[in-house]
């Protein structure tokens, strides 16, 4: 698959048209900034990508970066929640270094193979598929239930690397105008127990 690209050992933007720039988002706001929730949007871009680059950064191990199942997130506007057994100086410092890391190049820290993105691609083309099954196939049970297994399997071959396109050019971004603020131990909108780091826009 040409988009699945390890964070430790290859850039999926090195063979692509498409190249970040540190001036993107602020030109953007510049430009356009009249539009409301613009900021917001360009922000909460950012913090995704620098949500996915902080777990990846945790998840290092001797061997490179391994994804760790116990980490998660959730962004917002103003920051992100981190979920899942890690201390307060090691998230930090986490967070520093996946900033580091976007600003040296490393843009691939960007994209998660466990992001909400991915099963939202995966549920979209599973739908899609089994209604034009539907529609296409005849109506017979046999027919219908063969379709809906084709739709099912065409979707999971799929929506992975849909859902890394999907991810690079819609739902993250790289955090170049992101400064840390606080990290304070807290809960989330459920309830669950969490960190949530803050950050503060800033322009590149």
């Amino acid at each position: 698959m040409t988009n699945s690209v390890n964070p430790a050992t290859g850039n999926l933007w090195d063979l692509d048209w498409y190249r970040p720039q540190h001036q993107q988002d602020s030109d953007t706001l510049e430009q356009l900034g009249f539009i409301p929730g613009l900021k917001e949007i360009l922000m909460l871009r950012q913090v995704h990508g620098l949500e996915h680059g902080t777990v990846w950064v945790l998840s290092e191990t001797r061997h490179g970066l391994q994804d760790n199942e116990n980490l998660g997130g959730l962004s917002t506007p103003n920051g992100f929640y981190l979920y899942g057994e890690v201390n307060h100086l090691d998230l930090q410092k986490a967070v520093t270094k996946a900033l580091q890391r976007f600003r040296a190049g490393i843009w691939n820290l960007a994209v998660h193979p466990r992001c909400g993105t991915n099963m939202s691609v995966n549920m979209l083309l599973t739908t899609s598929f089994a209604l034009g099954t539907h529609f296409l196939l005849p109506k017979g049970p046999i027919e219908q239930a063969l379709g809906l297994l084709l739709a099912t399997s065409t979707a999971s071959q799929l929506s992975p690397d849909l859902g890394i396109l999907a991810q690079k050019y819609l739902t993250t971004a790289i955090p170049f105008n992101l400064e840390l603020g606080q990290i304070a131990r807290t809960r989330d909108f459920s309830g669950h127990p969490a960190y949530f780091v803050e950050l503060a826009w800033r322009d590149s």
